[in-house]
Formats: structure tokens, sequence, C-alpha cells
């Protein structure tokens, strides 16, 4: 079950911030050498499975979704904010963008080599993850590969932690925790990347990138 409430309250703030969002984070990858490296492993695997169709989820101005193009997959974006699809058009004309939900992808089963989700599920409530994850594991093709993006909690401890998100409502989760929802949904664990925040970030959590594969 989605809790439609919070999802409107995050799509019409992401409409009204997409903006700003597109100028503040548009080049973050030219800053980011190791979130790069993971895009490229995954990138490099989802082209070794033959099957090079990808969605990023939550795509927001499209910029990683266009950093996957120039790696050579054939990448669609789909964010709920209808304001960062304009967005995304605008900046990559040449890329396919959709309004949609990542808890009801209009997306065929089992057609894609490959998922990203970068930090696009840190406004789902916890208990509303597995159904986004079931979402993932259906569209995946079998081999297809996942990267999904997140914040640290302090501890295993706290499996997951609420905090105030510049935009909205938002969840961190302990890697370990997230790991095993991942192995319920049928998503097995391959690899983690985890990044120490610098000393200059406005929050100091610890950024988690996990790669798994349907099984």
């Amino acid at each position: 079950m989605v809790d439609h409430d919070a999802l409107s309250v995050t799509r019409e703030a992401y409409d009204a911030a997409a903006h700003t969002y597109a100028e503040l984070f548009g080049d973050e990858l030219r800053r980011r050498p190791l979130d790069r490296a993971m895009l490229s492993a995954f990138a490099e695997l989802v082209r070794a499975s033959g099957n090079g169709q990808v969605a990023d989820l939550g795509c927001g101005p499209g910029h990683i979704t266009a950093h996957l193009a120039a790696s050579g997959l054939s990448v669609r974006g789909v964010d709920a904010s209808s304001a960062m699809i304009e967005a995304a058009r605008h900046a990559h004309p040449g890329l396919r963008f959709d309004t949609g939900s990542m808890a009801a992808l209009d997306i065929a089963d089992g057609v894609l080599g490959g998922v990203l989700s970068r930090w696009s599920v840190i406004h789902t409530p916890p208990p509303e993850l597995p159904v986004i994850l079931a979402e993932f594991h259906r569209v995946l093709a079998p081999g297809g590969h996942l990267l999904i993006g997140f914040s640290a909690s302090e501890g295993p401890s706290h499996p997951t932690q609420g905090f105030d998100h510049a935009v909205a409502r938002a969840y961190r989760w302990w890697p370990d925790h997230l790991a095993a929802l991942l192995r319920a949904a049928g998503l097995a664990e391959v690899a983690r990347m985890v990044r120490e925040p610098e000393p200059t970030d406005r929050r100091q959590f610890r950024e988690i990138h996990l790669l798994a594969r349907k099984n």
C-alpha cells in the first residue's frame, strides 16, 4: 500500500523546486569521481548482459540519464514530478522522459537490463519500500542489475531514520537492512560503496551505493 498523500506532497515539493534543483545538481558528477566509477561499473555490467535497456527512476532533471546514455545504454528517465520531467526534456531533447510512479511503473515485465535508483527512494516511507523494490524486480530481466543510492542511518540499531530534507520528508537506512529488503525482493547484493561525508557537506551522512542483481 502506497501513501498517496505523502507521494503528492513530495511531487508538489519537487515541482516547486525543479528549476533550483537542476541548477544545483546538473553538474554534480563532475566533482564525484567515486559516483562516476559506480555508474561506470553498473553500465558495464548492463552492457555485458546483452540488454542495454535501462530506466533511471526518479531521474530529476535528467543529468544522470544523459550520463548513462553517453555510456552506450538505451536509457529512459521516469520521475513523479512533471516539472522535473519538463526540465529534463528541455535539457536533453534527444532522450525519453516520462512522468510516473516507482510504485506502478508503465514498463513491461522483465524488459530492462538495468534500473538506476539514485536517491529516489529516500522520500518513501519505510513500510512502503518493499512495494517499490518489488516493482524494480518486476521490470528487470533475469540477471539484470539495480544500482540504488541512499544515505545511511547512524548504526544497526537504527534500521531507518527520518530527517528533514530540504525539499520533503526523507529517510535514511542502515545498509545491511536495505540489503536484506533487496534479498527479500529477489535482488542479491553483489557490491556496495560507502562514501564518507566531506567536512564541508551540510549533512554528515554516509552515502551508500548498493549494486544488486535479479536472481
